[in-house]
């Protein structure tokens, strides 16, 4: 996790870059990922650790109509966190996550489903992962590395500020 840390801290101090996340599931894991390099600073100024629907409504502005209809592990809401961070950081990139981490889970939502998404310039892109019932900590732990590659993905993409 380290090289893709200090790559994605250079890659975003080149571009000029500011990256933020908006966490459920992982709790802040991705904001101490993005913290733990000296310097980080310069990329990542705050994020958000929405762990509640009335946390992602009051701190994202995400929909309570959207947690309704579709609940709160759903690209849906993981798109209007990523734009709600994005938003509220005045970042140029916004990683979000929702997930059931377990134990537990459902039929319909499993133990191990973690939705992403990813804010950037024109561009907003969500995705399911299945990572299936891995235990609470492995879950938490591969949704964190998964965001953090997104991330890296996303500052290449994306043009300098």
């Amino acid at each position: 996790m380290g090289s893709i840390m200090e790559e994605l801290l250079i890659l975003c101090l080149a571009k000029g870059l500011k990256i933020t996340a908006a966490e459920s599931c992982t709790g802040g894991m991705v904001a101490a990922a993005l913290t733990d390099l000296a310097g980080s600073s310069a990329i990542f100024e705050r994020g958000f650790v929405t762990y509640s629907n009335q946390a992602k409504i009051e701190m994202l502005g995400v929909s309570a109509e959207t947690l309704d209809k579709f609940g709160a592990v759903s690209e849906q809401v993981v798109l209007e966190m990523a734009q709600g961070a994005k938003n509220q950081a005045k970042a140029d990139i916004a990683i979000a996550i929702s997930g059931i981490a377990g134990p537990g889970g459902s039929d319909h939502k499993p133990e191990g489903r973690v939705c992403f998404a990813i804010c950037r310039q024109n561009e907003n892109v969500a995705q399911t992962i299945e990572f299936t019932a891995l235990g609470r900590t492995n879950v938490r732990a591969a949704a964190r590395d998964h965001a953090l590659g997104l991330l890296l993905n996303a500052a290449i993409r994306t043009r300098p500020s």
